[in-house]
């Protein structure tokens, strides 16, 4: 489903920071209505307010969640060339379709609770954004798929950032793919500002983040750090949310510093 492109015999990788035309008519149709969306957008403006201007955290806004939206959708697409099966949708009576819809809505709108506080964000957004999908849903759905689809959509928002342990495939790529989007870019705001916190800083530690194709499991993420930094960005935060996902056994994580420094203190890590 996503755009990829050769990078050698046996895997090919996923730049999930371009725009990706899908198959799926219906995930198209959602991912233009959300794009043109003016309260959606206002959200993704305003809810950077809270976590960067005034908690001087990393990037929640517009970048963050296009990213965000872009690694999930990645991640679909792998597991599902991975055989990986996907349990939201179907266990709701819902069309193999409204598995991608489900993943990019619950991306594209999960941190909004963000406009209420950071602190427990994830439950601030689901009043949020259980409004917005009263209103969008109708215009794909009849009734009763309406209620199916914001259930499933909350579920996944929930799990992004809670103890609450997702229970379908949809929500654990979400909630992965959240933790995904930590190259240096994403904490630009707080450190041209001065920020010199452990999330900056580790941020500002890793170059790049790619997903492939895996030889022994459906998905392999490499990550390129330049220094040692980087390894909290790994083990901390990545670390947390794929344990407890549901796809724990899908995914496999390496991280390599590309620097060559004779001092590194860390050469590899592996999930």
């Amino acid at each position: 489903m996503s755009e990829q492109k050769e990078t050698g015999d046996r895997h090919r990788e996923y730049n999930p920071e371009d725009e990706h035309s899908f198959p799926d008519e219906r995930l198209n149709e959602m991912l233009e209505f959300m794009a043109n969306d003016d309260e959606i957008q206002a959200y993704l403006d305003a809810q950077n307010i809270n976590p960067v201007t005034r908690k001087g955290y990393n990037d929640h806004g517009r970048k963050h969640i296009e990213i965000v939206r872009n690694r999930a959708l990645a991640l679909y697409d792998l597991l599902k060339a991975g055989g990986v099966e996907f349990n939201g949708a179907a266990q709701q009576g819902l069309d193999e379709e409204d598995e991608g819809v489900i993943v990019a809505l619950a991306a594209t709108i999960h941190d909004i609770g963000h406009v209420v506080h950071r602190d427990d964000h994830a439950y601030w957004s689901i009043p949020l954004a259980a409004d917005l999908l009263d209103r969008i849903l109708p215009n794909f759905y009849d009734t009763g798929d309406v209620v199916r689809v914001k259930g499933e959509v909350l579920h996944a928002i929930l799990c992004h950032h809670t103890e609450e342990d997702p229970l379908t495939t949809e929500a654990g790529v979400v909630r992965v793919a959240d933790a995904l989007d930590m190259e240096k870019g994403r904490s630009r705001i707080p450190y041209e500002k001065g920020g010199r916190g452990i999330n900056t800083v580790s941020s500002q530690a890793i170059q790049r983040v790619s997903l492939m194709q895996g030889d022994t499991v459906p998905v392999l993420v490499e990550i390129e750090m330049l220094n040692a930094a980087g390894v909290y960005q790994v083990d901390n935060l990545l670390k947390a949310k794929l344990q407890d996902s549901g796809l724990e056994q899908d995914i496999r994580i390496v991280a390599v510093n590309i620097r060559d420094d004779a001092d590194q203190l860390v050469e590899r890590v592996e999930l």
